[in-house]
């Protein structure tokens, strides 16, 4: 299995932590991986973004444009940011909740993410946007964005892992006061992923 993800947002959403779930999850398949992650600019608000490429006869972590199968976009204008890496037939997984940039702030912008979306939707025919507002009032947390879009490109199946996967890294990484709450995430996403939503 060969796999290249992009996954994209600002600091404090959990970008980094579900790339590093990813990687662990894959790890303990044996699937080797390599991965380049933006962490300086992990301050909430700044551009992050993670690269991970999982498989045999990777010799870089970076991922070229036009080769990554799929994007993981944790907020809409990153996801845009982005999608020049996305390969042709790609996959792009989303949060529908924009967080305005500092600058678009300041310049009085009504920045709202929707046109962010429509253009993915109009450049990417394999989209799943996640109302991740909703998803995250439903389970009673805003910490759950990670992993209800690391359920979401599971269930896609554009990662090559499943969600027992996923769970057996998260107890073995994260805090067991978590865990409950990481495994109704995962679920919420997979059944917004059944509904087709």
């Amino acid at each position: 299995m060969n796999k290249n993800i992009v996954l994209c947002g600002v600091g404090g959403q959990g970008t980094v932590l579900a790339s590093k779930l990813i990687s662990g999850a894959a790890m303990n398949r044996g699937i080797p991986v390599k991965s380049a992650e933006t962490i300086g600019m992990a301050q909430r608000g700044g551009s992050v973004f993670s690269h991970l490429r999982l498989g045999d006869n990777v010799d870089c972590p970076m991922i070229a444009k036009g080769a990554a199968d799929i994007i993981i976009g944790f907020e809409p204008g990153e996801a845009v940011r982005m999608l020049p890496y996305l390969k042709r037939g790609g996959q792009v997984i989303v949060s529908s909740k924009p967080v305005m940039p500092v600058t678009a702030a300041l310049a009085g912008s009504n920045y709202n993410g929707s046109e962010m979306l429509d253009y993915i939707k109009a450049k990417v025919d394999n989209v799943i946007v996640i109302d991740t507002p909703k998803a995250c009032s439903d389970l009673g947390s805003t910490k759950v964005l990670n992993l209800l879009l690391l359920g979401a490109a599971v269930e896609s199946g554009a990662l090559g892992l499943c969600s027992e996967d996923i769970r057996q890294v998260i107890v073995s990484r994260i805090p067991s006061r978590f865990h409950e709450l990481n495994f109704r995430a995962l679920e919420y996403a997979k059944n917004v992923i059944d509904k087709g939503v």
